[in-house]
């Protein structure tokens, strides 16, 4: 598990499934799995297929049901590795809800989770959530 801001981390599906008593939401983000999770959790799934381009209508579903939940405790966003798929819809709520460039919230999640790889398309498919949210 990786703190990527102070109420933001990425983890795998073993993190998803024992998640630590200071989480109190938990997005999982895994197509090919599904976990039961902790009865004391605020739980999500939204399935995002491992490697595959960012899907900009479920990446606005996971900005919009994040945005409602990370100001009030520590979320953690998971799926398989915690490497692809949640690291790129952190970095969705990052721009498009904190209002950060891709290349600065990049980094950050560079630096904080090594081996981050986020999902092809991930920029453009942001950009085109951040025009959705401009427009409703």
């Amino acid at each position: 598990m990786h703190l990527i801001t102070d109420n933001l981390l990425v983890g795998s599906i073993d993190d998803a499934q024992e998640p630590p008593a200071v989480v109190g939401t938990l997005l999982f983000v895994a197509e090919e799995f599904t976990i039961t999770p902790a009865e004391w959790i605020d739980y999500h799934r939204i399935p995002f297929r491992e490697f595959a381009k960012a899907d900009p209508a479920k990446l606005m579903e996971a900005v919009q049901w994040l945005e409602s939940r990370v100001p009030n405790g520590r979320t953690l966003v998971c799926c398989r590795a915690g490497m692809g798929r949640s690291v790129s819809v952190v970095m969705a709520y990052l721009c498009c809800v904190e209002g950060r460039t891709y290349d600065e919230v990049l980094k950050l999640v560079m630096a904080r989770r090594p081996g981050a790889m986020p999902l092809p398309n991930l920029q453009v498919a942001i950009e085109q959530v951040r025009q959705l949210r401009r427009a409703a």
